[in-house]
């Protein structure tokens, strides 16, 4: 009833852009067209100012003195930690920081309790970062990985899964699958995805890298086992992310990286304590100023809204869609409808290699996107693929919700005038 009484204001557009002092640059006169989020978003000054207190405020290690300055570390990564198990409906102590999406993806993968004959599945268009842990893992004879393959439209097929499911008869440990794809913006049914898998008695590790600036991520409401993130994914400093689980179901790993803050205890006899979650795999000295960083992105997204950053993703993306569509050179990868590759327009020009595309864009127009496999090189190397257009890769805009309409218009007028060249 609230909510019907006070909705939810639409989003300052223009006030939250002055937060990125990117927009102020110039190059050549011209301003920054950055199309280029699914690789990496801006930063809002708020977090730069936040993780730079660390340095200028209170420069210590956490957990390991009893002075001030360090008890002051461990409240400000403690408060941060906080922040980012709330975002992600999670228990605090299931919050695990590692380097990146990567690294907790390999926390798993080395960490969790397979047996020989094990399987784990994954779709056919993962990132690198989500598919050459289990294909290590394959080649030391550890577990069997198979993929699930997508739909014409590169979409998820719920029936191929349960193909597999029941193919494997109970061999599935682990159903390991990106939530939304970095290749051409489609999200996967988690949630339908996850029921099944529970169905079958397999885990779930959900790859959240691309969906969290965009989707609603509740741990508990999704019914997720593993969920991995990095915070520069989400407007938060490079080099920090999370695992983010259940104690139960860290409970269920094993030490992966051992070390300093990893033991309770140790002796020359080859015994060893363990520490408690999450601190058992938090080894060494942790990145505080990335961990105080990321706890003030979440708090910033929160005042932004995903509701917010999707609504403005799938405007952005409606708005190029319609202008390129008479192109007839154009090709875009995914689904034809917009609304369902978010932010994401992944496309190739017939007969213009995509380097040649993403430079000319950057080139003549400051439009900054990226080109080539997009780290999903298994995908491309798929033999219906190699014989397709996206053979050599794609041109990807991916846009931000600080992105503009008159941003997008000089996308697609750079694209027109390319495609005539």
């Amino acid at each position: 009833m609230l909510t019907q009484l006070f909705p939810k204001k639409e989003m300052d557009l223009a006030a939250f852009r002055a937060d990125f002092p990117l927009f102020q640059r110039r190059i050549k006169n011209k301003p920054i067209i950055y199309f280029d989020n699914a690789c990496m978003p801006l930063r809002p000054r708020q977090v730069v100012e936040k993780s730079n207190e660390y340095y200028y405020n209170f420069p210590g290690c956490a957990g390991r003195s009893n002075h001030k300055i360090a008890e002051e570390v461990e409240q400000a990564v403690h408060e941060a930690r906080t922040e980012i198990a709330k975002f992600f409906g999670a228990e605090e102590k299931a919050v695990v920081f590692t380097k990146n999406c990567t690294e907790a993806i390999n926390l798993v993968a080395n960490s969790f309790p397979f047996q020989s004959g094990d399987v784990v599945l994954t779709t056919d268009k993962e990132h690198n970062s989500n598919l050459l842990p289990w294909l290590k893992l394959q080649k030391q004879g550890l577990i069997r990985h198979e993929h699930v393959d997508s739909t014409t439209t590169n979409e998820f097929s719920l029936e191929a899964l349960e193909r597999k499911l029941k193919e494997h008869n109970g061999k599935v440990k682990l159903v390991s699958m990106v939530f939304t794809s970095n290749l051409d913006g489609v999200t996967n049914p988690v949630k339908e995805i996850i029921t099944m898998a529970h169905k079958y008695k397999a885990k779930v590790l959900l790859d959240c890298a691309q969906a969290v600036v965009s989707h609603e991520v509740k741990l508990k409401k999704l019914g997720a086992d593993y969920m991995t993130v990095s915070a520069h994914k989400m407007l938060g400093p490079n080099g920090i992310g999370a695992l983010i689980s259940t104690s139960e179901n860290l409970k269920l790993l094993n030490q992966f990286i051992v070390g300093g803050e990893t033991v309770k205890d140790s002796n020359l006899d080859g015994s060893y304590v363990m520490e408690d979650i999450p601190e058992r795999f938090e080894a060494g000295l942790q990145n505080y100023p990335g961990i105080i960083g990321l706890g003030e992105a979440v708090k910033y997204l929160e005042r932004v809204g995903v509701e917010n950053v999707h609504k403005q993703l799938v405007k952005l993306n409606q708005y190029v869609t319609d202008g390129l569509k008479d192109v007839p050179q154009i090709c875009v990868l995914g689904p034809p409808e917009a609304a369902k590759r978010s932010g994401v327009f992944s496309f190739v020009l017939k007969g213009k290699k995509v380097h040649e595309v993403s430079l000319l864009l950057n080139n003549l127009h400051n439009i900054m996107v990226r080109s080539g496999a997009h780290c999903v090189h298994s995908w491309f190397n798929k033999p219906e693929n190699k014989s397709s257009v996206f053979k050599d890769g794609t041109v990807r805009a991916s846009f931000g919700f600080y992105n503009t309409l008159e941003e997008a218009d000089v996308l697609v007028k750079a694209v027109k005038e390319i495609a005539k060249l």
